[in-house]
């Protein structure tokens, strides 16, 4: 299953990081399909995601987008087809399983505890790292100090990481839309994903907004090595950080590989022009 790497430049300058090499398969998706009633809303899907790249996944509204990511982490069980996360198969897995696999998530709409602070609902993030005993960490004693304390540690790094000091005690209500969703990517990256699936980052969001997650986005997948799986509607974003783009259209498959690939392919420009064929 497994491929051998690939790097993703070719030549670089004398004075640049090195280049980002892709690994293996890590994830891959086959033969899904899932349908609700009488709808089918994803039919025979299947590709792959490697290690360490970028990865989006586009279509038209209704294409099976967020179904796609829902039956990756176990949101959605498939009528058929099966989902293998480092070689293995998984059938009937349930998010929190997929969670403490090492794969994490943020959602088209907006999930945080609105009440709580930035500071904390990125700690409600490190709760699978927890080891303690509940009563310890209520009373804050022995141990259970000592860890919550190598927890906060860690969550002030992806604070300092996503520039978001300014606003870690602010309750996340009271922040504006783009600075939400910075923060719900910073619980999601408390997990310490090795795969981290991301619906719509950056719908919403103004020019500037959408330049600040995009970098965001290609900082952690550099920094941290995460593989990032994307749904994205804007075709430019996509087409700058992706490194294969797969398309869906109907819950069908129509198209998969690098942008410039994608980007030319007949049917996904008819996918998103609505031209039917008779």
């Amino acid at each position: 299953m497994s491929a051998q790497p690939q790097r993703v430049a070719e030549a670089e300058p004398a004075n640049a990081a090195p280049a980002r090499v892709l690994g293996g398969v890590i994830l891959a998706v086959e033969n899904v399909s899932l349908s609700f009633g009488g709808v089918n809303a994803l039919s025979d899907v299947s590709f792959d995601v490697r290690e360490h790249e970028v990865r989006a996944i586009i279509g038209p509204n209704g294409a099976g987008k967020s179904s796609m990511l829902n039956v990756m982490n176990g949101f959605y069980q498939p009528q058929r087809g099966v989902i293998r996360f480092r070689g293995h198969a998984y059938h009937g897995m349930k998010p929190h399983a997929a969670a403490a696999m090492g794969m994490g998530r943020t959602f088209q709409n907006i999930a945080l505890f609105r009440g709580m602070t930035v500071l904390d609902n990125i700690m409600a993030g490190r709760s699978l790292k927890m080891r303690r005993n509940f009563f310890l960490q209520l009373l804050r004693w022995g141990p259970a100090l000592r860890e919550e304390t190598e927890h906060r540690r860690a969550v002030e790094e992806i604070i300092d990481f996503l520039e978001i000091q300014h606003i870690r005690r602010t309750p996340v209500g009271r922040l504006p839309y783009g600075l939400q969703k910075r923060v719900e990517l910073a619980r999601a990256l408390a997990m310490e994903p090795s795969v981290l699936l991301l619906d719509e980052p950056m719908a919403g969001m103004n020019i500037e907004e959408k330049q600040d997650m995009c970098r965001f986005v290609l900082e952690v997948n550099e920094h941290y090595g995460t593989t990032i799986v994307l749904i994205e509607h804007d075709m430019g974003v996509v087409m700058d950080i992706s490194d294969r783009v797969v398309v869906l259209d109907y819950g069908r498959k129509i198209a998969d590989g690098t942008p410039d690939e994608v980007r030319s392919d007949q049917a996904v420009i008819d996918a998103y022009l609505g031209v039917t064929h008779s």
